[in-house]
């Protein structure tokens, strides 16, 4: 990648080639800029952000497995058309991956992530198997239960003690979970903010599943969501990332009623999951539940 100045002319020697998914650098992060072709490759002109500085890239993405483009940025048409033909990602996100909004299916010869993932939902075994494996990552520890329902009700145990010991740690009110679908807004400070700290973790979540190719219906705890995979994916983090980020920024807009809160949480999500590289720890999460050598084809 070249900065201002320095931008590459051509095609990098690369334009008819269609590299390895193992031998890319993964994803790259745009935002406040204008992205088009110059050339036959990619050209990024943009202002300083927290995801770039200020300058004029030249892009190899050929090389890359997934590009997001976050707040700020315009893309053309032939953009679309080069990452096609070379099987690179683009999806349009929220700051730090804290919104998802659209990515297209993962490339021809993709498919054997999805396949796994699909083998090990169908099979009741393989099923629960998994589902263990994901409680064993929340509880760092491997329960001996086989039951899914047992393994619920231990989880729904330690939530509601998570809940209670970070309510006490910030100083907040807490009369236990409470929301309703039909009228969210109803419910009190720290529940909102809980809600706008899981829909964003869950974002970044769907950002890893599309890069990984796996398969957001067909969830290993979660049932009967179009997205049930995505909610055992984010629910890994709930512990260490989810529930503190929520009464944090509860006890920020309790302390300032007139900072509004979907703001604040969103704000404070996108820099923790700068900070903790959120959604690459995702995808490695993923990758290591489906033994995913990331070749980038079918064996």
């Amino acid at each position: 990648m070249s900065s201002s100045g320095g931008f590459l002319p051509g095609r990098l020697g690369l334009s008819g080639s269609r590299i390895p998914h193992a031998d890319r650098h993964g994803l790259l992060w745009l935002s406040r800029g204008r992205l088009s072709v110059e050339d036959g490759t990619l050209r990024f002109v943009c202002s300083d952000s927290e995801d770039l500085a200020a300058g004029d890239y030249a892009i190899p993405y050929q090389g890359l497995s997934m590009i997001l483009l976050g707040p700020g940025c315009s893309i053309t048409h032939d953009v679309l058309r080069v990452l096609a033909r070379h099987g690179t990602l683009l999806a349009a996100v929220g700051g730090g991956g804290t919104k998802f909004y659209t990515a297209p299916p993962m490339g021809q010869g993709r498919s054997a992530t999805a396949r796994r993932h699909a083998t090990l939902w169908a099979n009741e075994t393989g099923r629960l198997d998994m589902a263990r494996r994901l409680y064993a990552f929340r509880f760092r520890r491997v329960l001996p239960h086989r039951d899914i329902a047992v393994l619920r009700g231990i989880e729904g145990g330690r939530v509601k003690e998570m809940y209670r010991i970070e309510a006490e740690r910030f100083g907040i009110p807490w009369k236990g979970r409470r929301y309703d679908r039909s009228n969210p807004m109803a419910a009190d400070v720290p529940n909102q903010a809980i809600n706008h700290a899981a829909t964003f973790v869950e974002s970044a979540a769907d950002i890893a599943i599309a890069a990984t190719g796996a398969l957001p219906p067909l969830g290993f705890i979660h049932e009967d969501s179009s997205n049930a995979f995505t909610l055992d994916i984010a629910d890994l983090y709930r512990a260490e990332l989810t529930v503190p980020l929520a009464f944090q920024a509860a006890r920020k807009v309790l302390d300032n009623p007139t900072l509004n809160l979907e703001r604040v949480v969103r704000r404070e999500a996108a820099s923790e999951f700068r900070k903790r590289q959120l959604v690459p720890k995702m995808i490695d999460r993923i990758k290591e539940l489906f033994h995913a050598d990331d070749d980038g084809g079918d064996p």
